[in-house]
């Protein structure tokens, strides 16, 4: 679905991601590392916000490989690399269904038309609604997101990115700020949607990433130290020194979870 070739990323003399060659099948894949290890510029590379220093970054269709790699946003996203963001990112005016369905709209033939009559648009706003009910929002359509849970924005989020069926779905910390209430439900959604799209999660609590993934990817300093299933990713002296700590399922507590990136994440 994605690949990068030996992608590197420089800020002056500092390697943020450091000759990385990484490939994403159809597959529920966790990105995890140390606050600084270089995860957000990585998503950054693959969505064409930063543009790499060395390297290339490749998206599959129909069967062959599309060189992407200085491709801006809005094109990544219109060939099907969504993503969603550590800080939760909604027009805080509009209505949850609106949120929803300017989206859908923004990778529709009428992406630059936002503000006809939005009778104009039932297609938009019928995917809306079933987004919504997919993340289970549905009954708060018609809210403002002001009025939210930490968590149900969370979602709304997720169903943001889901907007215009992509095909890669790159999701930065879903689970940042949720209350231990929410996280179970956010967590039962990141593996609802990897049910029918590729998913690239990056992800600090261990328990999630344990129990979610298929496959688990080490950044360490800007570079690939492991790569392999959650088992034996786990038992990997190297992500044990470098990150784990000696990690044991079921072992973290609210307070051992970080939420954010420090530095050059």
């Amino acid at each position: 679905m994605l690949r990068t070739r030996d992608l590197t990323k420089r800020f002056g003399g500092l390697t943020a991601v450091d000759d990385v060659s990484f490939e994403l099948g159809d597959e529920l894949c966790s990105l995890i590392g140390p606050n600084g290890a270089g995860k957000t510029t990585f998503f950054n590379l693959l969505t064409g916000v930063l543009e790499p220093s060395d390297g290339t970054v490749e998206l599959r269709r129909d069967e062959q490989w599309d060189d992407i790699t200085d491709a801006p946003p809005h094109e990544t996203a219109q060939r099907g690399i969504h993503r969603s963001y550590q800080v939760t990112s909604v027009f805080p005016n509009s209505t949850v269904l609106e949120n929803v369905r300017v989206a859908e709209q923004a990778h529709g033939s009428d992406s630059t038309r936002f503000w006809r009559n939005v009778d104009h648009f039932e297609e938009y706003t019928e995917r809306a609604h079933e987004i919504l009910d997919r993340v289970g929002l549905a009954d708060r359509a018609h809210d403002p997101p002001s009025t939210l849970s930490h968590g149900a924005k969370r979602k709304l989020e997720v169903g943001m990115a889901l907007a215009g069926d992509p095909s890669v779905l790159l999701l930065d910390e879903p689970n940042a700020g949720v209350s231990s209430e929410s996280v179970d439900e956010v967590r039962d959604l990141i593996e609802d949607v990897a049910e029918d799209h590729a998913v690239l999660l990056v992800e600090h609590n261990m328990d999630i990433v344990m129990d979610v993934s298929e496959r688990v990817v080490v950044l360490h300093q800007g570079a690939v130290i492991a790569d392999g299933p959650p088992e034996a990713v786990r038992a990997d002296p190297d992500v044990q020194s470098a990150y784990l700590g000696g990690y044991e399922p079921g072992s973290l507590d609210e307070g051992d979870e970080s939420t954010g990136e420090g530095g050059v994440a």
